[in-house]
């Protein structure tokens, strides 16, 4: 199967994401973060770089859960233009 390019709607959600997350993640190293959600950091470190802009929902799901973000707060915060975030 062939993936189509991303959009520039999904590029920037993905930064978006990556950004949430490296502040979510703060002080915290990347690699203890990335073991404990059980992914790589390498995959972890693309994430956050936006390298990776559509992870897979069960990847992002257990990164929030070691970073305690919430779902819900994670989805409204990628999908809102920087203008009207919330967090910071």
């Amino acid at each position: 199967m062939v993936r189509l390019p991303l959009t520039p709607a999904e590029v920037e959600r993905g930064e978006r994401l990556g950004a949430l997350l490296r502040r979510a993640r703060g002080t915290r190293s990347m690699l203890q973060t990335a073991l404990d959600a059980g992914v790589s950091p390498e995959t972890l470190r693309k994430i956050e770089s936006g390298r990776v802009a559509t992870p897979a929902f069960p990847t992002i799901a257990a990164i929030a859960d070691v970073l305690g973000l919430s779902l819900d707060t994670l989805w409204s915060e990628v999908n809102q233009p920087e203008q009207n975030r919330l967090v910071s």
